[in-house]
C-alpha cells in the first residue's frame, strides 16, 4: 500500500519544488545598502532646482542693490557738479547722463523692492512667465540706456580734459565710472534674468 501511494504521486515534489522556485521568483530582493532611483532620486532633483532658484533670487538681488548703489552715486555727483564756474546743466550730455542714472535709481529700486519682496514672502506680484520676459527686456533696455549715457559723457569730457583738468572734469568722471559700473551690474542682472526667463516652461 505503502508503493502504490508513492506511485500514485510522483509529481507531488516536482511541483513542490516548481512553487517554491515560483515563490522565491516573485519576492523581490531589497538591498538596503544600493537603494534604486525612485521617489528619492526625484526629491534629489526637485531639491537641487529649489536650490538652484533661491541662489539666482538671491543674487539677481545682489546685482540689482548694486546697480540701485551705483546709479544713486552717479545721480549724486553729476547734480552737484558745479565747480569752478562750470555748470553740468550747460552740456546736453551731461543732462543726459543725470536724466539715465535717475531713470536707472528709480528702475532698480522698484525692482529691489519687488524681489526682496517675493523672496520674503514667496509670491510673485505677477504671474512667473511674465516676470521673467519683463525683467529679461526691461533690464537690457536699462543697462542700453547706461551705456549709451556713459558713451556720451567721456567724449565730452575727455575733450575738456584736454583743455584743462580741474575739480569739475573730476567730479564728471566719477559720475561717469559710477555710472559704468551700474552698467556692469544690470548687465550681470540681464544675464541672471535671461537664464530664468530661458528655463520657463510654456507647454
Amino acid at each position: 500500500m505503502s508503493l502504490d501511494s508513492h506511485m500514485s504521486n510522483p509529481d507531488e515534489p516536482t511541483k513542490n519544488n516548481h512553487a517554491g522556485s515560483a515563490a522565491t521568483k516573485a519576492t523581490p530582493t531589497i538591498d538596503v545598502e544600493k537603494p534604486t532611483l525612485g521617489l528619492g532620486f526625484g526629491v534629489s532633483v526637485i531639491t537641487r532646482r529649489w536650490k538652484r532658484e533661491d541662489l539666482l533670487k538671491r543674487g539677481s538681488l545682489i546685482t540689482r542693490g548694486l546697480a540701485l548703489l551705483f546709479s544713486f552715486l552717479s545721480f549724486i555727483i553729476m547734480a552737484s557738479n558745479k565747480h569752478g564756474g562750470w555748470n553740468f546743466d550747460d552740456y546736453e550730455e551731461y543732462r543726459y547722463l543725470l536724466a539715465i542714472a535717475i531713470l536707472s535709481t528709480l528702475y532698480t529700486g522698484g525692482q529691489a523692492l519687488r524681489h526682496l519682496n517675493c523672496i520674503w514672502k514667496g509670491k510673485q506680484i505677477f504671474g512667473q512667465r511674465i516676470s521673467a520676459l519683463v525683467d529679461f527686456l526691461a533690464d537690457q533696455m536699462m543697462a542700453y540706456l547706461l551705456i549709451s549715457s556713459t558713451s556720451s559723457a567721456i567724449s565730452l569730457t575727455n575733450r575738456m580734459r584736454e583743455v584743462g583738468d580741474d575739480s569739475f572734469t573730476d567730479s564728471s568722471a566719477a559720475a561717469i565710472c559710477m555710472s559704468f559700473f551700474a552698467f556692469l551690474s544690470l548687465a550681470l542682472t540681464a544675464m541672471v534674468s535671461g537664464f530664468k526667463f530661458s528655463t520657463q516652461s510654456y507647454i
